[in-house]
């Protein structure tokens, strides 16, 4: 299992993808029309063979645009986490009693979006890809879209979580992966490539708050951060979400 995408939710779709092209020195490679059927418009960023997304309503009453204003505005939205055994994680997780929101088989891909009210922490995509190296949801053109100049990988996603003892205990019966302890306190859940971290937060509020990349150049970086007003009390913000910088 490896962490593969994180997907923001905004209001102004284009100004954040701005925002996240130029700091991290990314492009956009894929408008997936397929995400109308929620109600949605995307953009989705290669960062090495990881992805950025974002999603933004195009109608009322959306999951997405009802979350955000749980959270009070732009946010993170969901994390994708990629498999190997789509039977088994559907398994696990009927066996959890964590209901399935989507799903689809396809030749190349399967996917399925797990009730977030019933895992918290947040909305969960776990996908298997054939071959393992392809991401369909990036489109057909990702792997020319890549710059790895500024920013090489998504490397770890932070949750907020009410219970975050019992929601992390749930996430790693899910994912069958052990729990661990991890710095300041952080509950963590080690994957072979990216690493899961769980924090208390408000009631009300579970939901991805920081996300962690490797940087190449951290001065390019910071440089464009800062001529965008990016950095509020010493961190970047992009979309009501850190965004951290790993060597």
């Amino acid at each position: 299992m490896r962490l593969r995408q994180i997907a923001f939710a905004a209001r102004d779709l284009d100004a954040v993808v701005d925002d996240l092209c130029a700091v991290l020195g990314i492009e956009v490679s894929f408008n997936d029309p397929g995400v109308g059927v929620f109600g949605l418009r995307n953009a989705v960023m290669p960062v090495g063979d990881t992805f950025l997304e974002v999603v933004s309503p195009v109608q009322p009453d959306t999951a997405a645009g009802r979350y955000m204003e749980r959270r009070g505005g732009d946010c993170g939205y969901m994390v994708m986490v990629q498999t190997a055994d789509s039977d088994a994680d559907r398994r696990r997780a009927a066996q959890l009693g964590v209901r399935e929101a989507w799903s689809i088989d396809l030749d190349d891909i399967r996917g399925t979006h797990l009730h977030p009210r019933d895992l918290g922490g947040a909305l969960l995509s776990l996908d298997a890809p054939v071959p393992a190296a392809s991401w369909r949801w990036a489109g057909p053109d990702w792997p020319g879209k890549r710059h790895t100049d500024v920013t090489r990988e998504i490397v770890g996603v932070e949750m907020q979580c009410a219970e975050r003892d019992i929601v992390a205990e749930r996430w790693a019966r899910l994912l069958d992966r052990p729990l661990r302890a991890g710095a300041n306190g952080v509950t963590e859940i080690a994957l072979e490539r990216g690493v899961l971290r769980f924090v208390a937060g408000k009631p009300g509020a579970d939901g991805v708050t920081a996300v962690d990349v490797a940087v190449a150049d951290r001065s390019r970086a910071l440089a464009a951060a800062h001529a965008r007003s990016l950095i509020r009390s010493g961190d970047l913000v992009i979309c009501g979400t850190r965004i951290r910088f790993v060597e």
